[in-house]
């Protein structure tokens, strides 16, 4: 080789170099841009394609991420959102926590003076995903950190920062910051949750968003909740499964492939990275219930809920007010924990119709009554019988009264009968499912909050507490009510009407 000939590799590759570290400071300006930007500098290729229905891709969680900020960057076409926030509710190995740590380095890279805290379900957890962090800087991007790299946190030279926090409210009261990222939130406790909720600030430059990333492990668990409650707060929510980031099947026998149950050939799409031969030993080694919820995100496992047999495609129907039925009503009291009331039918054939629902808190008894006079078809001397809890004759200390003796000055008449928990737990199972297979139970639509309830509701964890549900003051109102309708309508001729 001539020395002009090596001169001119050693140019080429001197401008190559430029090149490349020129681009790998540009800030990508599309979807495409950022997935190419990710697989070139980082080396991860990152699936970008909807196999199931309703669901996200994995890409399309990070440019939400990473583009939310665009309005904020010259000659934009962005509006400037209120808020960046998002659920990320995805399967086992369907990479999120790699893909939060990427989120976490390109908002430290291009938004100056950005704040990202982790804050994971356990300190395994959030150390994860600093370490997924930290192993993209040690692989050629040291050059963009402020000092060097601590055991929890980082210091970037643009003024952006990253740092993770411990599973515990002390931790997290006082942080101001931009992006907080909670990585497996259904193993979140409650009040660390509930401190989370108010640490992130924008600026002028950088939008708020706290990201919430889990699979959901079980139907009552916080993932659940935030899940139900995103679409009222107008709060993205990317879910995906095992069918978005598997590897392509290409060589196959689908008739003969164990996964075929559930891939019905979605592999044959698919373009992600998960083995399919490991999918299987997964799916062998787990319970059906487990493999669902894990892998595939269709609902929750339910080993630890009550009524588990609960399905809304069966039991959740349209169903009205008949005036050819009698109509009852079933109350659960409460003020801090909603007064629950239910409006119940039962047809000819033993068919019991929850046709509508009133759940309110920190009202008073004279504005239930109202509410639930208004809310009833018929006028209340035909209505059939009111249904309640026993403990609701009890006096108040500073009213001087009951809620039942109030009830019923406002023109509503009670009727109860005391009953075990276990008995009326008993008697709903039974219309959900009877011994020969029969369901006798339909709940209309509209009524939200059991229906939610009849699938939340469920055992503590510990075992040493025994054989009765959690009382945790959000699902147990609900079904508290339905109970009192069953004990009595069950025991018709036994119920007596007291004057309290």
């Amino acid at each position: 080789m001539t020395q002009m000939t090596l001169s001119q590799t050693s140019t080429d590759l001197e401008k190559a170099s430029r090149i490349y570290t020129e681009l790998r400071r540009t800030r990508p300006a599309t979807k495409w841009d950022l997935r190419n930007y990710v697989k070139v500098f980082l080396g991860i290729d990152v699936p970008d394609k909807r196999i199931c229905p309703d669901h996200s891709s994995p890409m399309d969680y990070l440019w939400h991420s990473f583009s939310a900020d665009a309005a904020n960057t010259p000659h934009s076409r962005y509006k400037r959102p209120a808020n960046a926030d998002a659920v990320i509710w995805a399967n086992r190995a369907g990479g999120k926590t790699e893909l939060a740590a990427i989120a976490t380095l390109l908002d430290c890279i291009f938004k100056p003076n950005c704040q990202v805290r982790i804050l994971g379900g356990s300190g395994e957890q959030a150390t994860r995903m600093y370490e997924y962090l930290t192993g993209f800087l040690n692989n050629g991007l040291e050059h963009l950190l402020d000092g060097p790299i601590l055991k929890s946190k980082c210091r970037f030279a643009n003024g952006s920062a990253v740092e993770v926090l411990m599973q515990s409210p002390t931790s997290i009261r006082g942080q101001h910051i931009q992006k907080l990222r909670c990585d497996e939130l259904e193993l979140f406790h409650e009040d660390v949750f509930a401190a989370a909720k108010f640490t992130t600030q924008s600026t002028e430059n950088v939008i708020a968003a706290m990201e919430l990333i889990s699979t959901m492990h079980r139907p009552y668990g916080l993932m659940q909740k935030v899940v139900s409650s995103a679409s009222q707060f107008g709060t993205p929510v990317f879910k995906w499964c095992l069918w978005e980031v598997i590897e392509k099947c290409t060589d196959r026998n689908c008739s003969q492939c164990p996964l075929w149950e559930d891939c019905q050939g979605r592999a044959k799409a698919a373009s992600g990275y998960l083995k399919i031969d490991d999918c299987i030993t997964q799916m062998r080694r787990a319970s059906r219930a487990g493999w669902e919820a894990e892998m595939l995100c269709k609902r929750p496992s339910r080993e630890n809920v009550v009524f588990a047999q609960f399905d809304p495609d069966i039991h959740v129907r349209s169903v009205d007010y008949d005036p050819n039925l009698p109509l009852y009503r079933a109350l659960d009291f409460g003020f801090v924990n909603p007064f629950v009331c239910l409006w119940i039918q039962v047809d000819g054939d033993g068919l019991v119709r929850v046709i509508d629902e009133y759940v309110r808190s920190r009202a008073t008894i004279d504005v239930h009554a109202n509410e639930i006079k208004t809310r009833t078809p018929v006028p209340e001397e035909q209505v059939a019988a009111t249904f309640c809890d026993p403990a609701g004759k009890g006096v108040n200390d500073v009213t001087g009264t009951s809620a039942v003796r109030e009830l019923r000055s406002l023109g509503i008449a009670l009727r109860s009968r005391r009953s075990g928990i276990l008995e009326g737990i008993e008697l709903i199972r039974r219309a959900i499912r009877s011994g020969s297979g029969q369901s006798t139970l339909l709940i209309s639509p509209r009524c939200t909050r059991i229906i939610e309830a009849m699938q939340c509701y469920h055992y503590p964890h510990s075992a040493a507490t025994g054989e009765l549900p959690l009382k945790d003051g959000l699902y147990d109102h609900p079904i508290d009510a339905l109970r009192y309708f069953f004990v009595n309508y069950n025991h018709s001729a036994k119920t007596t009407t007291r004057r309290y």
